[in-house]
């Protein structure tokens, strides 16, 4: 093993056990240096790796944070890399998507959403609700926000089609990460229409999502509410040592 992967288990393994907590800052790249008595790119690559990892973000001119991760994964040692982030469309590709949009406005963030994009509360954020169709079947509802600071110039024609294109293709950013929960439910009278199901008895799956740039800044929270017959979650677990 190479000690930068040495480095990188050990903060690794500080985090999981609360040594740094989430949300909190990572000491200075020269303070690691000392602490590990390395040079400074050695400590990069550990950092690095620890990104990919998605355990640690770096946020232009703060420094670098431990990532907010819950539940079961906080403390595993395997950690699911999904391969479903390429956005919907890019996901169904081969097959026709279309969006039929139920709401699009700005609103001021609820107390939840301000949280999860790490704004104040009097923030307006982008509000976006639409049901995603494949071949003709409506699939999921997306309740999607965005903070309009650096997130800027959406349309309805955007929304319409793929935002995450947009994102990239326009705006020039880069999509790095994210952080899922996946759960079960059963549908609101208005998914029920959306989404085709009527009044059979079909539960749907819940895949909440708090979404990060390469640069740690959070562009999206969101809860996509699948159809159960029509979603599958895929992922590698890899174990870190």
């Amino acid at each position: 093993m190479f000690k930068y992967e040495t480095i990188a288990e050990d903060i690794q393994n500080k985090i999981q056990s609360g040594v740094y907590l989430a949300d909190t800052k990572l000491p200075q790249e020269m303070e690691l240096c000392r602490q590990y008595d390395a040079s400074r790119i050695t400590i990069r690559e550990a950092l690095d790796l620890l990104v990919y990892r998605g355990l640690i973000t770096r946020r232009r001119g703060a420094g670098t944070f431990v990532k907010a991760i819950t539940g079961e994964a906080s403390d595993s040692e395997e950690f699911a890399k999904s391969q479903q982030f390429g956005g919907f469309t890019h996901d169904m590709q081969g097959h026709k998507v279309e969006s039929s949009v139920n709401a699009f406005s700005l609103l001021r963030a609820p107390e939840e959403v301000a949280k999860k994009l790490q704004v104040a509360d009097t923030t307006f954020v982008c509000y976006i609700c639409r049901t995603r169709i494949v071949d003709g079947k409506p699939y999921v509802v997306e309740y999607t926000y965005m903070p309009t600071d650096f997130i800027t110039g959406i349309t309805e024609e955007v929304v319409k089609s793929s935002i995450y294109e947009y994102i990239e293709q326009t705006l020039k950013l880069k999509i790095k990460s994210a952080h899922r929960t996946v759960r079960a439910d059963m549908p609101t009278e208005e998914e029920r229409k959306w989404l085709g199901i009527g009044k059979d008895e079909m539960p749907i799956l819940e895949v909440e999502q708090t979404a990060y740039l390469d640069d740690g800044r959070i562009f999206e929270y969101s809860k996509s509410r699948h159809r159960a017959d029509c979603f599958a979650l895929r992922t590698v677990s890899i174990k870190i040592r």
